[in-house]
């Protein structure tokens, strides 16, 4: 076969793969084109959130910028219940960095801003958080989101946060819940936190933490974990504050708290 002719196939699978993918582009935006759903992360509309997580919830990621619950939530409580836009300089350590709230954070012009992970690839530096390799009382912001849950020794990690977070600082501190993102198995008796060492394998895992890469699952203690780090705890209740429209609009879970950490000055 010529050279030019291997050419021109080539050029026709060029042409022929991006018509397709255009195609499903186009029925996806189809899919979800509408104004039933507001994402505030990146300020675009849909007719509704696409399903997510191991046992899919409904309404849950926004199909423009995969934000989920947690990440609307989050940003509507930082910028409706925080000093966060106040414009005052703040030094902050995000953990874990998301993309969806990543932007948001780093567009803030008074905002020193320091993402950190173990393994992300997107982190600007790599992270231990139970031997944080930073001096005391350096941030006055933490944002930590469903990372606690993986952590080994998680009282440890939270100690380390309390270390490096100023006197007058305050960090968000989530974790999931089995009433909001999680699908356990196997019940927890009084709602307490539940870890075991010995349980290792995904299997296991699955049915009693609710996710494979998990190591406890969180309960009614998880306020006393943090308090017993040295925080002053503040479980607000403040998506059950807000209208059924907003709820609704945003896909909001009505039984997620957020936790407010503040360390006295």
């Amino acid at each position: 076969m010529s050279r030019m002719k291997t050419s021109k196939i080539s050029q026709w699978w060029i042409a022929r793969r991006r018509s397709i993918r255009h195609r499903l582009q186009r029925l996806i935006f189809n899919k979800f084109t509408g104004l039933g759903r507001y994402c505030n992360c990146c300020q675009k509309t849909s007719r509704k959130f696409k399903p997510f997580g191991p046992l899919p919830r409904e309404n849950a990621q926004c199909p423009n910028c995969d934000a989920l619950e947690r990440h609307r939530l989050s940003w509507l409580y930082l910028t409706q219940k925080t000093d966060f836009l106040d414009n005052r300089p703040k030094k902050m350590l995000h953990i874990a960095p998301m993309t969806q709230l990543t932007r948001l954070f780093q567009s803030q012009p008074h905002i020193d801003y320091l993402s950190a992970d173990l393994e992300h690839p997107n982190a600007m530096v790599k992270m231990d958080i139970t031997k944080i390799e930073y001096s005391d009382n350096v941030f006055d912001v933490i944002y930590c989101s469903h990372v606690l849950e993986h952590v080994d020794d998680d009282r440890k990690a939270m100690r380390e946060l309390y270390r490096v977070l100023k006197p007058g600082g305050w960090a968000i501190l989530q974790v999931p819940f089995p009433e909001t993102t999680l699908h356990i198995e196997e019940p927890i008796e009084d709602e307490l936190t539940f870890e075991d060492p010995t349980i290792i394998s995904d299997e296991e895992r699955l049915r009693h933490y609710g996710q494979v890469d998990h190591v406890r699952r969180y309960g009614s203690d998880y306020q006393d974990r943090l308090k017993d780090a040295g925080f002053i705890v503040k479980a607000d209740e403040f998506v059950r504050e807000l209208n059924s429209r907003t709820v609704q609009r945003l896909g909001l879970m009505l039984t997620e708290d957020i936790y407010l950490c503040r360390k006295q000055n």
